[in-house]
């Protein structure tokens, strides 16, 4: 029998997930649309978030950012930021697994980028709205990080890591549209991102092979993340 003072330890591994999103716009799609990134889980029965255990001597986020690169060829991640603990006794069969996860936002890839992707393990994008059944609490994971960039698009500069080096405005909005769910009126946009200095107009214009005024280009005035207005909000049409 083993005494109060001298109890027998509860083993608890240690591991790191994340949940790397991005917007797809590809030729394919009617609209742009926010996809996660996944591979197959260890026993291959089904779909996971990147991640495994955490190494001891190792900074988590670069641990997270290894498994991206390691597990998904997903070396250039524009934003990564801690999200939260899931910790629930029986989240895993066996032992108790205790998960920090992270939310990371990639940029477009180019259409040549794109062709020479090649992911180790499987790993696929799938749109946010349509994924797979995942293991353990992997669509929660998906929620909570889809959730966080959701409300920090309302206060924060964020999509500066969902958008390319310069975009009309147009394409910025379609990206705000994908992230938040709802349609998000072009001029509006541009009003309130102008007014709080997140963006600003590069005084180029995208060629088009159709006819008609070119759309003015913008990039983001920073490229790391700021708060730009800690009580605004970005609320869906009435």
């Amino acid at each position: 029998m083993t005494s109060p003072a001298d109890p027998s330890p509860t083993a608890v591994r240690l591991e790191v997930r994340s949940a790397a999103l991005r917007v797809d716009d590809g030729p394919h799609r009617s609209a742009p649309q926010l996809q996660v990134l996944l591979v197959r889980s260890a026993d291959s029965q089904g779909w996971a978030l990147p991640g495994g255990p955490i190494d001891g001597a190792t900074d988590i986020a670069d641990t997270a950012l290894t498994s991206l690169r390691e597990q998904a060829d997903v070396a250039a991640v524009a934003h990564l930021e801690q999200l939260e603990v899931f910790s629930a006794p029986h989240r895993v069969p066996g032992v108790r697994t205790v998960a920090s996860t992270y939310l990371g936002l990639v940029r477009p890839q180019t259409p040549a980028r794109e062709a020479q992707w090649t992911p180790a393990r499987g790993a696929q994008w799938h749109d946010v709205e349509a994924v797979p059944p995942l293991i353990a609490d992997h669509a929660a994971i998906v929620a909570a990080a889809h959730h966080r960039l959701a409300g920090k698009l309302s206060y924060t500069n964020i999509a500066f890591a969902l958008a390319p080096s310069e975009f009309p405005m147009s394409e910025l909005s379609g990206i705000y549209c994908a992230a938040l769910g709802y349609p998000v009126d072009t001029t509006n946009l541009l009003r309130i991102l102008s007014r709080r200095a997140v963006i600003t107009a590069t005084g180029g214009v995208r060629r088009t092979r159709g006819g008609g005024r070119p759309p003015a280009l913008y990039r983001f005035t920073d490229t790391s993340l700021r708060v730009t207005d800690e009580f605004a909000t970005l609320r869906p049409p009435m």
